[in-house]
């Protein structure tokens, strides 16, 4: 592609979003053969730096460039209708301005992977080669050979014939002997689902009276009868037979269709078909309402007449998802769309079962672990109005057109906020502003609102909704706190377990009970060490411990991801009497299985729910009573609803509340009684059995007495005496750098300069917990701004300056800075 600039024959320019890093919108002008074509939302192909090419956004037509500008055209048009409305544009810049990014990070995460076109180089055989092999090396004349018979190869072609990953240094060596020159081109990933169908071929697809000509035809085969009467009675009820509907139905298999295709009774062709699974049930109807529940729903109903958010705070088990159901099927009537989020996959498991019986096909699932083909087909089905679309937090990109209620379940979970990459953003936070530009409402729902909503609640900012019992008139559980310290004195503790605790899962398992474990740590134990030196297994990226995996018999680090083999020795004392410290599930689980063997034995964790169908089978096997025992981390704690669950227990609950953070409390209170909730849902109270070396801490006692109330009144002032959220606004900065005296450096600079503009209101350098990741070691600035609209926007300008000044230090280029607003 020609670098000269090209003269603009128009003055029509546009501002288009690029999918990388970049400060602002890049200008590029509209050639004379594309006028016309160009609308806000589609996408477009521009070069941008000398020799890449990128699938851009067009965000704003503009009458002229700016000041000093050449912009580069247009190379084409890749949408004939926008992908993004006028809504989702003012999303995306809202959130690249609040959370302090880069609106082309906020257009990556957005979008499907497949909407976003790579570029990719493929290299073609130089027109000049004469095909004069002498003085190639082996790899060479391999590439230049399969160029002789394929004329190009993409750089993933170059890898695959050479069974090799690093392949550049190999293509500079042809460029540079004109053996090859390079193409550059966009490549489309998306590949719409076709499936092979059959139909009656002319004339029998347009005149029924042939049809005995061809039933003639088939006279001697049986089975080709069989497969027309099949496709006959199939093509009754749907637009399109499939083939493997005709195998099934018939009981034939490929040879027989061939055969009448030959015969030129059928004809097949491929026709592009959705990835959405869809409901083929029977649909019912939801169960009756409680008078709680209708009371609820009559109160959210006035209260969205004056309030754009309403907070729904009802216990565990009192049935809030009914009230989302009544509100979804009222919006649906109303020819709305509705938007039903949740903080992790884990949860859309059991909940899609329950609203598909209801909504059918009318709803739909989007989360990370749909693969890019189904990304791209529930936007496509979002675009032409999808009624419902329940997924985690990236779902709040779709392209809604016609978005009246957005239902946020469990609103005070930690997962509705997206740490790396950034954009850094809270779904919870940006949905409430989405709702704003679109005129939806927006109802948070919990048994243990975040402080932040309860308090815009109770400053009459939110609607407050209150559901306090429980469905059917069930008990909360009791809730049981067992004193490790004085068990571990009396000896009377097995392994990890009280014998409390050892009782209660032994009655359980008798009465042909169920019992979910809840511990906060995966991996079989968090550190192996050396009596008699000292010495610990550490990872050599991170400064952290790796955690013993049993079941892949390795050590493991949970935050790069590296693996080492099990030392056989000290590595520096050369002693082999190394112990494992700490316990995670894993551990939990094998040591349940010594104590209970006759018991079935679950986990739910990480390592147990990589794959995409992974949570729906545990939950499944739990459900259907396969497995009696759950050991879980705080995926366990979410929403979930099983019959038969009669004993919860808390393995650790001092890990949680010690957790050097100032929303420890909060956190653990939100924990303890979310796994709570878990105990006793349909046919007896349940139990709790919570272990803790610190019995009387405050949020024990405020668990026990199920009082939320006391729990915000105490910890509220405690925020506003030590001016923390939401008094105040956090804005954190990390800086890394793999030397440590770059990012000393750096971190000097850029705190200096912030510490000159806002004082006080700086709060550190400090080395953060986990002082190096990944290679990379991190300094941290806490920022503790006032909530101010014009001191925050002021001090994001200045966190950009800072930074600026910073890498024009000399050996501070590379030191990376990212930001986190509102970073809990």
């Amino acid at each position: 592609m020609s670098e000269n600039f090209h003269p603009v024959v128009t003055n029509q320019f546009v501002k288009i979003i690029l999918p990388i890093a970049i400060p602002k919108a890049y200008t590029y002008y509209i050639p004379t053969e594309l006028q016309g074509k160009i609308k806000k939302g589609v996408r477009v192909e521009v070069q941008f730096g000398k020799n890449r090419v990128y699938a851009g956004l067009v965000l704003e037509m503009a009458s002229e460039a700016e000041k000093d500008t050449k912009p580069k055209p247009i190379i084409s048009v890749i949408d004939d209708e926008p992908i993004v409305n006028e809504k989702q544009l003012q999303l995306w810049q809202w959130i690249a301005e609040y959370y302090a990014c880069t609106i082309g990070e906020v257009m990556n995460a957005a979008l499907p992977a497949n909407l976003k076109l790579a570029s990719e180089t493929r290299i073609l055989l130089s027109p000049v080669f004469d095909n004069n092999f002498d003085g190639l090396d082996d790899k060479e004349y391999m590439i230049a050979e399969a160029l002789s018979i394929q004329n190009e190869l993409s750089i993933e072609d170059v890898r695959k014939i050479l069974e090799q990953k690093t392949v550049y240094p190999l293509i500079n060596r042809l460029l540079e002997k004109r053996i090859v020159y390079v193409k550059e081109e966009i490549k489309t990933k998306y590949k719409p689902k076709k499936i092979t169908c059959v139909r009656f071929a002319e004339p029998y697809a347009s005149d029924s009276n042939t049809l005995q000509a061809a039933f003639d035809q088939c006279t001697r085969s049986t089975r080709q009868v069989e497969a027309i009467m099949a496709y006959i009675q199939l093509a009754r009820n749907q637009e399109f037979v499939r083939k493997q509907e005709i195998y099934k139905a018939a009981n034939v298999d490929s040879s027989v269709i061939n055969a009448l295709v030959k015969k030129k009774i059928f004809e097949t062709y491929d026709k592009e078909v959705s990835r959405i699974d869809s409901y083929k049930d029977e649909l019912s109807e939801a169960h009756e309402l409680t008078e709680q529940q209708t009371k609820a729903i009559a109160s959210i109903d006035t209260q969205f007449q004056e309030k754009n958010v309403v907070l729904l705070h009802g216990v565990t088990g009192s049935g809030k998802t009914r009230v989302y159901t009544e509100l979804i099927q009222k919006t649906i009537k109303e020819g709305g769309q509705v938007l039903y989020l949740l903080p992790e996959i884990a949860l859309t498991t059991q909940i899609i079962n329950r609203l598909k019986v209801i909504f059918g096909d009318a709803i739909s699932v989007y989360h990370s672990r749909l693969n890019n083909n189904e990304r791209v087909d529930l936007w496509k089905a979002v675009l032409a109005e999808k009624s419902v679309v329940l997924g985690a937090r990236s779902s709040l990109f779709l392209p809604y057109k016609n978005l009246q209620l957005i239902i946020i379940d469990e609103e005070h979970d930690a997962s509705y906020k997206q740490y790396d990459p950034a954009p850094r953003y809270n779904a919870r936070d940006a949905a409430i502003y989405y709702a704003h530009l679109t005129g939806a409402k927006v109802l948070l729902g919990t048994a243990t609102p975040s402080l932040e909503s309860y308090q815009n609640a109770r400053s009459n900012k939110y609607g407050l909704v209150e559901m306090k019992e429980r469905f059917g008139g069930m008990q909360l559980p009791e809730i049981v706190v067992v004193d490790k310290r004085e068990e571990l004195k009396k000896q009377t503790m097995q392994s990890h377990f009280t014998s409390v605790l050892i009782a209660e899962l032994k009655q359980a398992l008798e009465n042909g009970e169920q019992v979910i474990l809840f511990q906060n740590r995966r991996g079989y134990s968090p550190t192996m060490q050396c009596p008699d030196c000292g010495w610990h297994s550490e990872c050599r990226n991170c400064d952290v411990s790796m955690t013993y995996h049993k079941y892949y018999g390795n050590l493991q680090c949970h935050y790069c991801g590296s693996q080492q083999n099990i030392p056989k020795e000290c590595p520096a004392c050369g002693s082999r009497s190394l112990n494992l410290k700490g316990y995670g599930t894993e551990k939990i689980e094998d040591e349940l299985k010594l104590i209970f063997p006759d018991a079935q034995i679950g986990r739910m964790d990480f390592d147990t729910v990589k794959t995409k169908h992974a949570h729906a089978r545990i939950i499944n096997d739990f459900e259907e009573k396969r497995i009696d025992i759950l050991v879980g981390t705080q995926m366990v704690t979410k929403g979930l609803d099983f019959d038969n669950v009669s004993i919860v227990g808390i393995l650790s609950a001092d890990q949680q509340l010690q957790f050097p953070d100032f929303r420890a409390g909060e956190r653990s209170f939100q924990l303890f009684t979310q796994v709570s909730g878990r105990a006793g849902r349909k046919k007896k109270r349940g139990k709790v059995i919570l272990q803790a070396f610190d019995v009387n801490h405050a949020v024990i006692k405020e668990v026990i007495e199920n009082a939320y109330t006391n729990f915000f009144n105490r910890e509220i002032f405690e925020r506003k005496t030590f001016g923390y959220p939401p008094y105040s606004r956090l804005i954190k900065i990390t800086l890394k750098h793999k030397k440590p005296a770059s990012l000393n450096k750096g971190t000097q600079v850029l705190s200096d300069f912030l510490k000159a503009k806002l004082g006080s209101r700086v709060i550190g350098p400090a080395v953060p917990y986990v002082s190096r990741v990944r290679t990379y070691y991190l300094m941290d600035i806490m920022l503790k701004l006032e909530r101010k609209v014009n001191v925050i926007s002021h001090t994001k300008k200045l966190i950009q300056e800072a930074t600026y000044l910073m890498q024009k230090t000399p050996d501070c280029s590379q030191v990376r800075v990212s930001v986190n607003v509102d970073p809990y």
